[in-house]
C-alpha cells in the first residue's frame, strides 16, 4: 500500500523523487495529487497550498484532499507544517515533532460525519498523532543530521492573518508550543477515514510579541527542508500499515 506526504509552505516537491500528477475528483471537490514512479511508487505527495502557493489556509479544500489520499489506498500520512514558535523550547529552523493540538479554527468544513451512520460519528483524539511514526522521527533524525524536539502542541489558527501578541500570550498559557494555520482539520479528518497521521513542524519565525517584528526565515533553511522531507520518507519506509493504529471511531 502507498503512504502519503502532505507538504506545507516551502514543500512543493519531493527532491529526488519522480512523480506523476493526477487530478482526483470526489464528492468534496478536486485534489491535485502526485504519485511516485519507479522505486518511489509507494509514495503519494500532496502540497496543500498548490505548487504555486496560491491557496490560503482558510480556503484549502481539506476534505477533498484527505478523501483523495484515502481513495488511493493510503493508510499512513506524514505531514509537515511551517509554523511560528511561541517558546524557546522549539527554536527556529529546528524541527518540532507534534503530539497534540489546540484548534482555534472556524468556518471550515471540518468533518466527514455530516450524519451519524451505524452509530459511528465521532473520532477519538487521545493520541491524534501516530506514536509509532513520531518515535521513528526521533530515532532517525540523527542519521539525517537534523535537530528535532519532541512533544510539541500545535495551536491551529484560522489565518491568513498572523496572531496578535495577546493571542500568543494566551496560547502560551494554554500549553501551546508552535502556531500554524493548517494542521486542523487535516489531522482529525484523516482519523475519521481510518488513517494514521504523523506530523513534524518547522518553525520559520518567532510569533508576535517575541521579537520587535516578525521575521520569516526563508532561503537559509532550504537545506533543513530537504532534510525534513528525506526524514519523512525514511519514516514511512521504516513503518508499515500494521505498525500504526489509527484513532478509534465511536
Amino acid at each position: 500500500m502507498p503512504a502519503a506526504i502532505l507538504g506545507g509552505t516551502g514543500i512543493y516537491n519531493l527532491p529526488g523523487v519522480e512523480v506523476e500528477a493526477k487530478e482526483i475528483s470526489n464528492e468534496y471537490g478536486i485534489a491535485q495529487i502526485f504519485v511516485g514512479k519507479g522505486e518511489h511508487d509507494d509514495v503519494v505527495f500532496l502540497t496543500r497550498h498548490g505548487k504555486d502557493h496560491s491557496t490560503p489556509p482558510h480556503k484549502v479544500n481539506y476534505r477533498a484532499n484527505i478523501k483523495a489520499i484515502k481513495d488511493l489506498g493510503v493508510k499512513r500520512i506524514m505531514s509537515t507544517y511551517a509554523v511560528g514558535s511561541i517558546t524557546a523550547d522549539y527554536p527556529v529552523s529546528e524541527l518540532a515533532i507534534l503530539r497534540d493540538f489546540l484548534d482555534f479554527t472556524s468556518g471550515r468544513e471540518s468533518t466527514f460525519f455530516d450524519q451519524i451512520e451505524r452509530s459511528v460519528g465521532h473520532v477519538e483524539m487521545s493520541e491524534p498523532f501516530c506514536p509509532v511514526m513520531s518515535q521513528q522521527l526521533v530515532q532517525l533524525a540523527d542519521q539525517h543530521q537534523i535537530k528535532v524536539h519532541d512533544g510539541a502542541t500545535y495551536v491551529a489558527t484560522n489565518g491568513p492573518r498572523f496572531e496578535s501578541p495577546a493571542e500568543i500570550r494566551m496560547y502560551q498559557q494554554l500549553g501551546g508550543h508552535v502556531v500554524g494555520m493548517t494542521c486542523c482539520p487535516e489531522v482529525y479528518l484523516a482519523g475519521e477515514l481510518g488513517m494514521s497521521f504523523g506530523a513534524v513542524a518547522l518553525p520559520i519565525n518567532l510569533a508576535a510579541g517575541l521579537e520587535d517584528k516578525i521575521t520569516l526565515v526563508a532561503g537559509d533553511i532550504d537545506e533543513v527542508r530537504i532534510g525534513m522531507v528525506n526524514l519523512m520518507i525514511d519514516v514511512l519506509r521504516h513503518t508499515t500499515d500494521e505498525d500504526c493504529t489509527p484513532p478509534l471511531l465511536l
